[in-house]
């Protein structure tokens, strides 16, 4: 049962995940038909502040989603829980009334001194950073509504509350401005409307969700119950700082370097290649709390077995999706825009920024595995020689060599970590694991990586849009074919399900 509602949870993810990540990429060239390049650069910029605001999470988050599993497993008491939760709403509130305010306060510096404008008006860009500044604030607190709905695993709930924010906050503002104008006040407006009804709605839950006391408990105002897990947060807290840095970081340059157009066409290739990230990141959400509430019921077999599962998964799934982007990055974008100069110049930065993403999503596995048994000293000491070493290279690519100087940087980052760090922090923690591990992706990976390649060195894509769409699905079809059927763990279940009802 326990299996069926895990597999239940990731498909629920997927599913929602698949959806945003079509949507929000679908409706992109509308976006700039209407509003221009320069005001989707603005887009493109509000993206990057709710990424960079997530600085101050201090490990928050996953804190409570890995306690709220811990309670689950019988690790923690009722009121014990009611009262951590009551600390982290009151830091959570002050840290959203601090950092909006500041966003808000510094809304002409940021415009005057920092966005390279050219044709919007500066008072229509004060408003929108204005807005901005709330709505960031507001989508950064759901962040504890969000650790506690996936802690008590209610991931299929969590899925469907997704894809109603998400229609409300791509295709549903088309709506709105089509009736208020399409202009860039109208677009931020109705985010504005979007961020307070996702908060209502997910505060509710939450507290629906969170155990109910007798009368004679008492929950309290103190910020005491955060005190024994705060190494455990703080490191956390670290790690995803840098983490934060690293794929926010160059967009943050850039955006400081290239005119708010081109800025704008740059963001909507890195938020193709994020569809990547976007994929990969429901089987986070829901093998997290399951790997942790193992571990609080020392089941340390079931959840290797999850650990290496969800790994093989994501290969297939995620990574394939990566290089097949990455190898089709030119025809995709011309297929999607119809604007042959605009695919030929955003192709190069789409093909970096893909790979990386697949192999981020990869890296990111040993962090699971030290996340659900309660020690990130190795994620901590990884992460801080990556800070040490690789932050200031990315600075320096993104202003010397731009977009493609950034790009580089982030696939090299990644690679370095993959095939360095995770295979020691294997050999610490797991010391059986790693080869294990690497086998599970390796097969696929790979021969998805010829076949993909080969494919397009000898195919010559048509002109004309339907065709050469038709001849991506192909391709694409024909790539995860062979991923599957390099996958250990797919080809058991297709002679354990499909095959078996034959013979």
């Amino acid at each position: 049962m326990k299996t069926k509602s895990l597999k239940l949870n990731i498909l629920a993810s997927y599913v929602s995940q698949i959806y945003l990540v079509i949507i929000s990429i679908a409706i992109l060239p509308i976006y700039m038909k209407y509003m221009g390049a320069e005001a989707y650069g603005l887009v493109g910029f509000f993206a990057m502040l709710q990424g960079l605001f997530s600085l101050l999470d201090f490990g928050l988050t996953p804190t409570i989603s890995r306690q709220t599993a811990q309670y689950n497993a019988g690790a923690e008491t009722a009121l014990g829980f009611r009262q951590l939760f009551r600390s982290l709403s009151l830091i959570f509130t002050g840290i959203a009334c601090i950092g909006g305010g500041l966003l808000f306060y510094f809304n002409h510096y940021i415009a005057e001194h920092w966005l390279k404008l050219e044709n919007l008006a500066m008072s229509d860009v004060l408003f929108c950073l204005q807005i901005m500044a709330i709505c960031v604030a507001l989508r950064w607190m759901t962040g504890l509504y969000r650790g506690v709905i996936s802690g008590f695993e209610r991931i299929v709930w969590l899925s469907v509350s997704n894809i109603v924010i998400a229609t409300l906050r791509f295709p549903g503002v088309l709506l709105y401005m089509y009736y208020f104008g399409f202009t860039i006040k109208s677009f931020f407006i109705f985010q504005l409307i979007v961020a307070v009804l996702e908060f209502a709605i997910l505060a509710f839950k939450a507290q629906i969700l969170l155990p109910k006391l007798n009368q004679s408990a008492r929950i309290g105002w103190s910020l005491q119950p955060v005190k024994p897990l705060l190494s455990f947060a703080l490191t956390i807290a670290f790690t995803s700082s840098v983490w934060v840095l690293l794929t926010q970081l160059d967009k943050f340059v850039l955006s400081g370097i290239l005119p708010l157009s081109e800025y704008g066409y740059f963001t909507l290739a890195v938020l193709v290649a994020g569809g990547i990230l976007q994929i990969g990141a429901p089987i986070s959400s829901a093998i997290m709390p399951r790997m942790a509430r193992l571990q609080g019921e020392k089941k340390y077999e079931e959840l290797k077995a999850v650990y290496l599962g969800a790994t093989e998964f994501v290969a297939v799934v995620v990574v394939t999706a990566g290089i097949i982007l990455a190898a089709l990055a030119q025809p995709v974008l011309h297929v999607w825009t119809g604007d042959a100069v605009l695919a030929q110049k955003a192709a190069p930065i789409l093909q970096l920024y893909a790979l990386g993403n697949a192999i981020l999503t990869l890296g990111a596995f040993p962090y699971y595995l030290q996340y659900a048994k309660g020690n990130l000293r190795l994620h901590f000491i990884g992460n801080l020689i990556t800070a040490i070493l690789l932050i200031p290279a990315i600075i320096w690519a993104a202003k010397n060599y731009g977009a493609i100087g950034a790009g580089w940087a982030w696939v090299l980052i990644q690679l370095t970590y993959l095939l360095l760090w995770v295979s020691y922090v294997h050999k610490m923690i797991e010391p059986d694991i790693n080869l294990q591990w690497f086998k599970c992706f390796l097969p696929s990976v790979g021969s998805t990586a010829i076949v993909s390649y080969a494919l397009i060195h000898f195919m010559n894509f048509s002109e004309q849009r339907y065709i050469a769409f038709l001849q991506i699905c192909a391709i694409s079809l024909l790539c995860f074919v062979v991923a599957v059927i390099s996958s250990k763990q797919a080809r058991s279940i297709i002679r354990l399900r499909v095959l078996k009802r034959f013979l």
